[in-house]
């Protein structure tokens, strides 16, 4: 595959490597706002993106609003995975949408929602939550998935659109069929999306290149995966996935997954793990940057 064009754009060369570090989850519940802000204001993380039907979705909002500085992007919510701890669609309560599971909730498992969903609620919930994260003061310098909810024939074209509408970023990578039949998209689905994806690069839509996270089931050695990672880390654009929270009660009623995401708080206030990816000759940006090189005419779709 050829350089991918944005490097340049960017300011960068062909070979360089280019992380975002990138905060996902803000707003399921205090902790991490809290993370977010320490992390933001120790230049701990570049990006973060807001769950808007989450309980402390308005206390995040707040956040840009107080420090201009702040990176916040839309992190689009149609599952809601927590035993005890719930959310529900903005934009409907029909059972009829297969939005809703039993209890009256978004479903556990992306794999539901592809299953149930219907397209044209789940663009309508989409626009919601963008919407309604405007509305709120966000101006979001990006979108992207919870889950991967999204990333279905059914509902993928409906989620790129919500970014080229409101010449927004979107987290949208540069794979070949098989990368998208990896991600669960049949031959033919995953051919079109090739194209399209094709298409929208040669206009000058950022589309970026890797994707990659620590995982939350392995609370230990944070400093060990996250240096493992860095150091194999290809040329391109990756968005990189972090957790933070505060350890806090609420976290701990939540998620039995809390270990991992107090352990991403810890490690990326360490001065150590960034020095680790200085040295490693990597670039660090966020969605801002890339928001400023989007095209300002309109993208033709067809």
């Amino acid at each position: 595959m050829i350089p991918n064009p944005l490097l340049k754009k960017l300011g960068f060369s062909s070979d360089d490597r280019v992380i975002i570090i990138h905060a996902d989850d803000l707003g399921m519940c205090q902790a991490t706002i809290t993370a977010c802000e320490t992390l933001f204001q120790v230049s701990g993380i570049s990006s973060a993106a807001v769950m808007v039907p989450c309980p402390w979705f308005l206390s995040a909002a707040e956040l840009p609003t107080k420090n201009s500085y702040i990176d916040l992007g839309v992190h689009l919510t149609l599952t809601s995975e927590w035993k005890k701890y719930r959310w529900r669609p903005l934009s409907t309560v029909d059972r009829d949408s297969g939005l809703i599971d039993q209890e009256g909730f978004f479903y556990s498992k992306s794999s539901d929602v592809h299953l149930n969903a219907k397209p044209e609620f789940v663009r309508e919930e989409i626009k919601q939550q963008i919407d309604s994260a405007i509305k709120a003061g966000i101006q979001p310098t990006h979108i992207d998935t919870h889950m991967g909810s999204v990333a279905h024939p059914k509902f993928m074209f409906d989620y790129i659109n919500a970014g080229l509408m409101r010449k927004i970023p979107l987290m949208v990578f540069r794979m070949n069929k098989n990368d998208w039949m990896k991600m669960g998209l049949d031959e033919e689905s995953a051919t079109i999306v090739e194209k399209f994806i094709n298409h929208l690069e040669e206009q000058g839509v950022p589309i970026l290149d890797h994707l990659r996270s620590i995982p939350l089931d392995l609370p230990e050695n944070r400093f060990e995966q996250a240096t493992e990672i860095f150091s194999a880390l290809p040329i391109g654009i990756t968005h990189f996935i972090i957790h933070p929270a505060e350890d806090t009660p609420e976290l701990r009623t939540i998620t039995p997954d809390w270990k991992s995401r107090v352990g991403d708080f810890n490690l990326f206030r360490d001065k150590r793990i960034h020095d680790y990816i200085n040295n490693q000759g990597i670039q660090v940006i966020g969605y801002k940057d890339i928001l400023s090189v989007f095209p300002s005419s309109d993208i033709i779709l067809s």
